[in-house]
């Protein structure tokens, strides 16, 4: 699943080297942290949080195959 929420990050964004993952599994849930440049954050959550909700939708359908849940949460890259 990580491979699936890193391809999709870096689709969205422009600045791919400030792009950073951070994945904290506890039990049945997986939380992935996203860091990314101020100028993409924009792009990766979208008008309204849209892009970032259609990301955890795709997650929330993947989740039951792999007996986890899945979570996404986007911050911007401290420089």
């Amino acid at each position: 699943m990580q491979k699936v929420i890193e391809h999709i990050i870096y689709a969205l964004v422009n600045d791919k080297d400030a792009v950073k993952f951070k994945t904290v599994e506890e039990d049945d849930r997986t939380t992935v942290h996203v860091e990314v440049s101020e100028d993409d954050k924009g792009r990766v959550i979208g008008k309204k949080g849209a892009t970032v909700d259609a990301i955890r939708t795709i997650l929330k359908k993947c989740g039951p195959r792999d007996g986890k849940k899945y979570y996404i949460q986007v911050g911007e890259k401290k420089e």
